[in-house]
């Protein structure tokens, strides 16, 4: 029961030898490619004029303000819970200690 079990012998043909191919490695010789510079892309530049250098900074601002508001709601909701559960803290300490007496 605890013996090992080998599987029968296999009966494939054995493998015949392969002639080895002796690698010679060719030096390395660069050639030189004339490359022609790359065509520069005609893209009109962004031109900023004072208004719309006024719109960027009006936007940006309010942008700024509106991510600090919403911070600053979420810190004040934590304060706010850190009271509460402080407050809550202070009367169930106060019941308990009413009830050893």
């Amino acid at each position: 029961m605890f013996t090992p079990k080998y599987p029968p012998q296999d009966t494939a043909p054995a493998p015949t030898p392969t002639v080895q191919t002796v690698y010679r490695p060719v030096p390395y010789a660069p050639t030189h490619i004339p490359t022609q510079p790359a065509p520069s892309a005609h893209r009109p530049s962004v031109q900023l004029t004072v208004g719309s250098t006024l719109a960027l900074v009006t936007g940006g601002g309010a942008a700024v303000l509106a991510v600090g508001a919403v911070l600053v709601s979420m810190l004040l909701a934590v304060a706010v819970t850190a009271a509460s559960v402080a407050v809550c803290a202070v009367v169930v300490r106060s019941i308990l200690k009413g009830n050893k007496r």
